[in-house]
């Protein structure tokens, strides 16, 4: 398998866990009967931490985004190679966003099965929602898009200083361990207002998931919010590529 091959499947995979683990935990805490009913958010920011390690252990040979706002934030940082050599060009950049997004699609779709009896028993169309896509605690999509803008650039932003002192370009440049810790602390700080998709594909992936699955009374997929973790995770990943290529020769 060529480089883009690998590339496009340890995409896939690595983030179909992330998914399956950090939607997985979701569904522990919000669906009606389950052991993990009511654990609360810092469960699911823990939770979501450790599904974040995972993937970046299994998409290690590709340098592990995971995330688009990763892999754009890299490319306004003016990185020239991504994960094991691969150059940064347009295909590859699709092939980077292809795979995360297609893993997380596949993902949502594993913890649907994994939870089919609690999506059938949960009354709440809201919570079987909750478990795929994030949504705000208080809707102001200005201010909603601001808190994911600032929770992204964060991410990107200390993922490329980690990956400069490092030998590549990606999440799998600071070891996996680190970057959980890092999801952890944006979850538990900032994570709040809008529970911090701080990932496109980790968003729109089970909410196209939610969309097309037969979950009995599902309702809404919510889709008038869905734009918000999508630019805003971007917006900031870029911004946080482009501050990074001034303001970490200063900082290091």
């Amino acid at each position: 398998m060529d480089n883009l091959g690998v590339v496009f499947l340890s995409e896939v995979v690595g983030t179909a866990i992330l998914v399956l683990l950090g939607c997985g935990v979701v569904a522990n805490v919000a669906l009606a009967k389950n052991k993990g009913f009511g654990g609360g958010f810092l469960m699911v920011t823990i939770g979501w931490g450790l599904a974040v390690y995972c993937g970046v252990i299994a998409a290690y040979n590709s340098g592990a985004h995971l995330n688009p706002a990763v892999t754009l934030g890299l490319v306004a940082s003016g990185a020239t190679e991504f994960g094991s050599g691969v150059p940064v060009n347009i295909i590859s950049i699709l092939t980077y966003i292809g795979g995360e997004m297609l893993g997380a699609v596949i993902g949502a779709v594993i913890v649907w099965l994994a939870y089919k009896q609690h999506f059938d028993q949960e009354p709440d169309p809201a919570n079987k929602l909750g478990v795929f896509s994030t949504g705000p605690a208080i809707r102001s999509y200005g201010w909603n898009l601001v808190t994911e803008f600032i929770g992204t650039f964060v991410l990107v932003f200390i993922v490329i200083g980690f990956g400069r002192q490092g030998e590549t370009a990606g999440l799998a440049a600071l070891g996996a361990l680190p970057v959980a810790l890092l999801v952890i602390v944006i979850g538990t700080s900032l994570g709040g207002p809008t529970g911090y998709a701080i990932n496109p594909a980790r968003d729109l992936g089970p909410r196209i998931a939610h969309f097309f699955l037969p979950i009995k009374g599902k309702g809404s997929s919510d889709w008038s919010y869905s734009w918000v973790p999508v630019l805003g995770p971007i917006a900031g990943g870029v911004a946080a590529g482009w501050a990074s290529t001034w303001l970490l020769p200063i900082l290091m």
